[in-house]
């Protein structure tokens, strides 16, 4: 029967619109809707990013989607069916647990189709959880993020392999790489780090949260020999301060407080990579993708992960990177001895093929392709990629 709709209605929900990978990603898909055709909606609590959304033509709602109070979450789910229904939505997309539940139950008793996207392997402590969880298995389709995940669903829900399709994160090339990044940006980075002039520099990205494994990493500078190497840890605490003074007291106690320094959320991270000698990602617990082995790659910098998790699809060990034991500062250190002593063209050679492998994986386009393919799935059966756009203009007429 054919829609009365013009045009699909996509209604991506997630708890909050702040620095992360997942919301970096909604924002980019909800982009390439607007200019595809479509009509973007994006429901969250709000968020530093929500004037992105004006910018690129999405409609952005403020609900209290962010909060796992169960008396929340059931009121949630009428508002989320008068949405639903106001706004003719086509496609429920939901991007966390809690607002899964509600979203979930907001769609039945309407034309919506409600899908999700699974961003890691959750933690699973008793029946609970496992219900709690067992929400993102619920959708007709299921994005998993990387084959880790993927694999983790299958194990842990045994939902059928038919139902997921596996869309990696994406990073916008032209903003990640190297001529996009100019002296002047990196100059007044280091000013505002207080970088010691003619210091090679590491660089740990990522929030202060204790399995981002910033303790392995001064750990591991404390067996570097290379004191010329200065480590810059970049996130902020998020209210974690006892984290952020353990960290501090660590640093202090190996000796390094003039070689190891802990700043706030950088807002210029490919400047930040471009002015790195080394990046590492030493996670203690696997990560669903990550995003700083990509961006860092697809900036032409070496990268040190743990071997674990998504950065084992994203680090080919040996040729883009260093694979290391999870947890061992012994095994970080020496990969960062390795870095460090690469010549010039080993260098070069290295970022080239990193460059090379992200360009041909990683790209927010093809995240965005493969994305709205399956939307152009859900609404017409399986269709050639080369017919999304039509069908996402034309679907009413199936």
């Amino acid at each position: 029967m054919a829609q009365t709709n013009t045009q699909p209605v996509i209604m991506q929900i997630i708890p909050e619109l702040g620095p992360g990978g997942a919301e970096q990603g909604c924002i980019d898909i909800a982009a390439e809707l607007v200019k595809s055709g479509a009509q973007s909606i994006v429901v969250s609590n709000g968020g530093a990013r929500v004037p992105e959304l004006a910018r690129i033509g999405a409609v952005h709602i403020n609900l209290p989607v962010h909060s796992k109070n169960p008396l929340t979450m059931m009121r949630n789910i009428g508002k989320l069916r008068r949405l639903i229904k106001r706004y003719n939505v086509n496609i429920v997309h939901t991007r966390s647990r809690a607002p899964a539940w509600s979203a979930y139950f907001a769609c039945k008793n309407t034309n919506a189709h409600f899908m999700t996207t699974c961003h890691a392997p959750y933690n699973i402590n008793g029946e609970p959880k496992r219900l709690y969880n067992s929400v993102v298995t619920k959708g007709e389709r299921v994005i998993a993020i990387s084959h880790y995940v993927a694999d983790y669903l299958k194990k842990e829900y045994e939902i059928e392999e038919s139902k997921i399709r596996i869309i990696p994160r994406g990073i916008p090339m032209e903003r990640f790489h190297p001529t996009s990044v100019t002296a002047q940006r990196m100059v007044t980075l280091a000013n505002e780090w207080r970088i010691p002039d003619g210091a090679n520099l590491l660089i740990l990205p990522g929030r202060l949260t204790r399995w981002k494994g910033h303790h392995v990493l001064i750990n591991a500078m404390a067996h570097v020999k290379n004191k010329d190497l200065f480590c810059v840890i970049i996130g902020s605490d998020q209210g974690r301060t006892e984290y952020r003074k353990e960290l501090e007291d660590l640093i202090n106690s190996k000796g390094l407080s003039q070689q190891v320094r802990i700043v706030n959320h950088c807002n210029d991270m490919p400047a930040a990579y471009m002015m790195a000698s080394i990046v590492v990602c030493p996670s203690t617990d696997p990560e669903g993708f990550g995003r700083v082995p990509v961006e860092a790659q697809a900036m032409g910098r070496p990268i040190i992960a743990s071997n674990h998790g998504g950065a084992t699809e994203t680090v080919i060990h040996g040729q883009t990177g260093w694979l290391v034991k999870p947890g061992s500062s012994e095994e970080l250190a020496q990969a960062i001895h390795e870095a460090m002593s690469l010549n010039a063209t080993q260098r070069a050679m290295l970022g080239t093929r990193a460059m090379a492998h992200i360009a041909e994986n990683f790209t927010k386009d093809q995240m965005a392709d493969k994305t709205l393919d399956l939307y152009a799935e859900i609404l017409r059966g399986e269709i050639l990629p080369e017919q999304k756009t039509q069908a996402f203009h034309s679907y009413d007429q199936a």
